[in-house]
């Protein structure tokens, strides 16, 4: 899952890479409005954090320009402590949720997850496909209770594929999901991902659909077809 951070603080801008990667996620990091804008106009995210008090483009400006853009990804806004207006202004651009300065980053954490399971159309935060089970809120997972040590990258691939299980998710989309845009990406490296994660949970979860991409399923209730 990659997230974009557009925030003008270097330190805050630092701090959320920080908690954000360790929690398993690809990130990339604007310090202004109109690179904070480009980025999220030309690439592909699972959700944004803006700062509203942005150089050069404001928030709230950028918030609206993607919308008008179509761009769909769940976005949550920081404002200062102090002014609610931002809040019904960020709202009204297209915010799905925000947070207050000085905030806990646990609480943005918790509810980053919650907009992007909301995305997917998921409730809980723990994720299921039959006895495959990936706890976001940890990022680790398990099979019938077992658990299994993953890279950050074989991570990152599960947790997109259980984030969209049962569709076919193009390998594309997931050098996209995977990697930020500083990443040397290679699309032949997600053959070697998907190699892995089949050794350490089951050939039979993750289906090859020939020319299109790959799909997590429950083998127990789905019948793979030769």
């Amino acid at each position: 899952m990659r997230v974009l951070v557009v925030e003008d603080d270097p330190d805050l801008g630092r701090q959320l890479t920080e908690a954000l990667t360790q929690a398993g996620y690809a990130v990339d990091l604007a310090p202004d409005g109109e690179e904070g804008h480009f980025l999220g106009d030309t690439e592909p995210y699972d959700a944004a954090v803006l700062d509203l008090g942005l150089p050069k483009l404001d928030g709230v400006r950028v918030l609206e320009k993607w919308r008008n853009a179509g761009k769909d990804m769940p976005v949550l806004i920081l404002t200062a402590r102090d002014r609610w207006s931002e809040k019904v202004a960020g709202f009204d651009a297209g915010a799905d949720d925000y947070l207050t300065k000085p905030f806990v980053t646990e609480e943005l954490l918790a509810r980053l997850r919650a907009l992007m399971r909301r995305a997917a159309g998921h409730a809980s935060a723990a994720l299921e496909c039959g006895d495959l089970r990936v706890d976001t809120r940890a990022a680790r997972a398990s099979v019938n209770g077992e658990p299994i040590k993953l890279t950050a990258h074989e991570y990152r691939v599960l947790s997109y594929m259980m984030h969209h299980q049962g569709r076919v998710v193009p390998r594309t989309e997931l050098v996209e999901h995977i990697y930020d845009q500083d990443f040397d990406r290679d699309s032949n490296t997600i053959e070697v991902f998907v190699g892995r994660l089949r050794r350490k949970i089951g050939s039979n979860r993750i289906l090859t659909e020939r020319g299109l991409g790959y799909r997590l399923i429950d083998p127990k209730t789905e019948k793979i077809v030769e």
